[in-house]
């Protein structure tokens, strides 16, 4: 019998996801196409892994000890990450997230123990923006062992977390035969950390970026203009500013990709894979096939399965909201 790993707390089963390889997506390509299945993190989600990298570099520089409070601007799955992690070390967290993100993100952080604060969803230079709201309330508060802003954007712990472990889980896992690593971008974490991993490892691997429209990075780095067009349902990707996360990164392709083509590969996902993804995993999966047919035919491309499906039933899994938004709808609904 194969012996199952002992893991001593919730924090130790964050990370060392599998990789799996996308059949739908790698027919279509005509190359490997794998997927980091970061929703079996034990908070569901990718940002699991910047959480407990923020959370233990604070407390190494005893920016907050136990007992402090953990203070987040988040679409969700970071403070998700936060709240989970931050419990582990007896620490409160007070998230602040846009009223415009699913029910049931909203949902889990209460079910965490998180206080939630919901705010409109408005641009990074009004001051009301979730982000900026996050750090006046986070100077606000007072606590004796800390007040920790966590401020993932610009927090470079967040890009160290995927430097330090996907990159190189990704490139043991496929033993160094690595073509191509895409996905979207948020803070820009995933993609800096992993890539900047991956190219010190091979220098010619290829680094893509796939992008929802409403999000200015397409144009960023196919042009070098800051400029956005349209608009997603996606949540926790899309960018309109350059992070500190994301200076100095690489990008070799761009692909913009549209919510129609992205979530019909996440319903193709689920009838016939038994994948249940959110969009933005569509979307990197998307960007991964188009990525694959840049490249060539038989190479190894690998993206990023954010989190599970279930987080956005009120959005993605809603015929009414699907028919609203002109959006493919799945034939079991």
């Amino acid at each position: 019998m194969k012996k199952v790993l002992l893991k001593k707390n919730f924090n130790e089963c964050i990370g060392n996801t599998p990789l799996i390889k996308l059949n739908r997506a790698s027919e279509l390509s005509g190359n490997n196409i794998y997927g980091k299945c970061e929703f079996l993190n034990p908070g569901g989600s990718v940002k699991d892994r910047p959480a407990l990298q923020i959370i233990k570099d604070a407390l190494n520089k005893k920016v907050i000890t136990k007992g402090g409070t953990i203070v987040e601007g988040t679409a969700g799955n970071t403070g998700i990450g936060l709240c989970l992690v931050g419990n582990t070390f007896g620490m409160k967290s007070e998230i602040v997230m846009p009223k415009t993100q699913s029910e049931e993100k909203k949902k889990m952080l209460q079910i965490c123990g998180a206080n939630l604060h919901l705010v409109e969803a408005v641009p990074y230079k009004n001051p009301k923006n979730y982000v900026r709201y996050s750090e006046t309330l986070a100077k606000s508060i007072k606590n004796d062992n800390g007040v920790l802003w966590a401020n993932q954007f610009d927090n470079l712990s967040n890009k160290k977390a995927h430097y330090t472990s996907t990159g190189p889980e990704i490139w043991s896992q496929l033993e160094g035969k690595v073509d191509g690593f895409i996905c979207s971008v948020g803070t820009g974490g995933t993609l800096a950390g992993t890539s900047e991993y991956l190219k010190e490892k091979n220098k010619n691997v290829t680094i893509g970026l796939a992008d929802p429209f409403g999000s200015a990075m397409y144009n960023y780095f196919k042009n070098g203009i800051l400029k956005s067009e349209g608009d997603s349902i996606t949540e926790g990707i899309g960018q309109g500013r350059i992070t500190k996360n994301l200076e100095n990164i690489k990008i070799d392709e761009s692909f913009q990709i549209s919510d129609f083509d992205a979530l019909h590969i996440v319903f193709k996902m689920i009838a016939e894979e038994g994948l249940i993804l959110g969009g933005s995993s569509g979307i990197n999966v998307m960007g991964a096939i188009m990525l694959g047919k840049k490249l060539g035919k038989n190479k190894n491309i690998v993206t990023i399965l954010c989190d599970y499906g279930t987080k956005y039933e009120s959005k993605i899994f809603n015929k009414k909201f699907l028919l609203e938004k002109q959006l493919p709808i799945p034939e079991w609904l």
